[in-house]
């Protein structure tokens, strides 16, 4: 069901509550899922998961297991109704990630952002823009039926977004989520590349999240209708609880997802006699 208006304006969502359920959720995922993994297993399958699905809100058409592939065999991989260019998106996307999250003791810095910018579209924004990675727009900017405000105030603006989310992250009296939601909507509605916001939006986001030990937010291409929507809304009403409520709920639908999956099946099921003996170990049905 999308956030729009009526939801908001009717007070359909209350931000304690979902914290609540939020941290309840997030304290049996990290015991439950997060923490079976080794570090590196997970740090891959969320950067396949990530890409895959921020790169396909901007029309990118890998699936998530095409990335799963492209990860594996980089360029060798013999491409099907793909372009060059999406496998070079999705390459850049690794490289933006391994930065980020590989360095989660980086300050939260209008550098960072910049340097962040020239690996996600190193080898895509000369050819779709023509224009430097980490460059800024040079005129103002528009996606979709949303005209963004006047560039050159949106790009003096920026320290100023980094600078205060870097305060608010140090100070740490608000949810991470909220912190990672609000820069989102903030830093979209700058909008100050030529190429590359929202996925780069997402990027430093979820950053904010990883430096707090928090699981990442991945909006789902079959999201992109209502996180637009919750973007605009939180907009038009100045009011960064509707952004916030959608990345909270979103956070919570994925780590229940996964709570599931991770679960044992009643196949898998085994008494306590029988994981001891391991001749017989689990049983197995045909």
């Amino acid at each position: 069901m999308l956030i729009d208006s009526n939801i908001l304006m009717s007070n359909n969502f209350n931000i304690e509550n979902l914290l609540a359920e939020y941290n309840k959720t997030y304290k049996l995922y990290n015991k439950k899922v997060a923490s079976t993994f080794s570090k590196e297993n997970f740090f891959e399958y969320n950067e396949i998961l990530l890409s895959a699905h921020s790169c396909a809100i901007e029309g990118n058409s890998f699936s998530v297991n095409d990335t799963r592939e492209l990860k594996e065999h980089g360029l060798n991989l013999k491409l099907h109704n793909k372009s060059m260019l999406e496998a070079y998106e999705i390459l850049d996307h690794f490289k933006a990630f391994e930065y980020l999250f590989g360095n989660l003791s980086l300050s939260f810095t209008e550098k960072l952002l910049i340097d962040t910018h020239k690996l996600l579209t190193f080898n895509t924004i000369q050819y779709t823009k023509g224009s430097e990675p980490g460059e800024y727009t040079k005129s103002r900017m528009a996606a979709g039926d949303t005209i963004f405000p006047d560039h050159e105030t949106s790009i003096a603006n920026v320290p100023a977004l980094m600078e205060q989310t870097e305060a608010a992250i140090i100070k740490n009296t608000t949810h991470p989520i909220e912190i990672a939601a609000k820069f989102h909507k903030y830093f979209i509605y700058l909008h100050p590349f030529p190429d590359g916001n929202g996925r780069l939006g997402r990027l430093m986001s979820n950053f904010i999240l990883a430096k707090s030990g928090h699981p990442i937010v991945i909006i789902e291409a079959s999201q992109k209708e209502e996180y637009i929507n919750a973007l605009k809304v939180s907009h038009k009403h100045n009011d960064t609880d509707v952004i916030s409520a959608f990345f909270i709920k979103t956070s919570i639908h994925r780590m229940k997802q996964e709570l599931m999956q991770s679960a044992k099946s009643p196949a898998q099921k085994t008494s306590a006699k029988n994981r001891n003996n391991k001749s017989k170990g689990m049983k197995f049905i045909f």
